[in-house]
């Protein structure tokens, strides 16, 4: 399988590290980086001779019609992301596509019906976007522990990405803008973290949320909290902040028979979590002890992890574990966000359809601030 990373920015190097570990950590043989596309030559060059990438560029469609791409991995700013991936599904080509994976409802409904196309067409392409947190060992340790009784029903959890950015941070022009980048910390930052607990909790039901431009010259938000009540029953707070000193992400869970937590910064592994469970139920911690004896690589999340069983299931034909409708969930819950905030009122699960200005864009009829660009 031919592999083109289109964007040698630095998150660029993550996958090229990734893919160039699928062998030797259980994926398919024969995955080959070929190719790095980026609109700056010299930075594609100098990224190509960095990773050891044979052939480097500046136009992505070319090697497209030339049939040189099985594979494309966009990790361009997020407003290139759609054409760049339906022009890949127009091919015949995989996508894996940097979160977000777009900008809006109405992109993420673009993109599957551009993928539902190119099945119908017999075409081999199949879209995934990089949630790498939900591939680490303890993640799909609670959800399994959930799934089968152990834990019991989980009644509240937490979901905190305490995040720090520099006014020069938002200097970089795409960043700290809806057109360009989707949305401000909720987007940009929180939504690794709010997809770890949609992938635990499952759908949801009801949004209450606020945002506030309150320290940086954005015209998006820099901090942003949400009530959350889920399908399950499930009572959850979020907060996303892109001005805490001390940064963390963390996410808590608890449960009727243990209190589950995580907390991290930018990946975590199987230290990274702590059990305490309700007296008399010690077998939970137990349980959870001699599953972390059984994971290989410290249990750690990252791109290697969830390309392994992605790069699996592209070789045999099958869905890939992160689909477009997982994809889409996700910003469901950030378009809730924003609507709850902006217009002060409760959201419900499918309310916000086309037609509605928060399905075209998170910015939706507007912020309560006044932009600054």
């Amino acid at each position: 399988m031919k592999v083109t990373i289109l964007g040698a920015g630095a998150i660029a190097g993550a996958h090229a590290d990734a893919i160039r570990g699928l062998a030797a950590h259980g994926g398919p043989d024969g995955v080959e980086l070929t190719h790095v596309v980026d609109v700056d030559a010299r930075r594609a060059a100098a990224f190509a001779a960095e990773h050891g990438v044979p052939h480097h560029g500046t136009d992505l469609q070319a090697l497209l019609d030339a049939g040189l791409v099985d594979a494309v991995h966009i990790c361009t700013p997020p407003s290139v992301h759609l054409d760049a991936a339906l022009a890949a599904l127009r091919a015949g080509a995989h996508v894996v596509v940097e979160k977000p994976a777009v900008l809006s409802l109405a992109e993420a409904d673009a993109l599957a019906a551009a993928e539902r196309q190119a099945i119908d067409a017999g075409l081999p392409g199949r879209f995934t976007q990089i949630v790498q947190h939900r591939f680490g060992a303890g993640i799909q340790r609670l959800r399994r522990l959930l799934d089968d009784g152990t834990l019991g029903p989980a009644y509240v959890a937490q979901c905190d990405t305490l995040w720090f950015r520099t006014p020069e941070y938002f200097e970089v022009p795409w960043r700290g803008r809806f057109d360009t980048e989707g949305g401000g910390t909720t987007m940009g930052h929180g939504i690794h973290q709010f997809d770890l607990l949609l992938a635990v909790l499952g759908p949801w039901t009801e949004v209450r949320a606020m945002a506030g431009r309150l320290a940086r010259r954005t015209d998006t938000e820099d901090v942003s909290t949400a009530l959350v009540r889920f399908a399950s029953g499930t009572m959850t707070t979020i907060t996303n902040s892109a001005i805490s000193p001390r940064q963390t992400s963390r996410l808590r869970f608890d449960t009727e028979a243990a209190t589950v937590e995580l907390e991290h910064l930018y990946g975590y592994d199987d230290a990274s979590w702590t059990v305490t469970p309700v007296a008399g139920r010690e077998d939970v911690a137990e349980v959870w002890a001699a599953d972390v004896a059984l994971t290989r690589d410290g249990g750690a999340s990252g791109h290697l992890a969830q390309l392994v069983p992605t790069y699996r299931a592209l070789a045999e034909g099958r869905t890939p574990p992160v689909t477009v409708a997982d994809t889409r969930a996700t910003l469901e819950l950030a378009a809730a966000i924003y609507r709850s905030a902006f217009t002060d009122a409760t959201v419900r699960a499918g309310e916000i359809v086309e037609g509605d200005p928060f399905h075209a864009s998170m910015a939706g009829t507007g912020t309560p601030w006044p932009p600054v660009r």
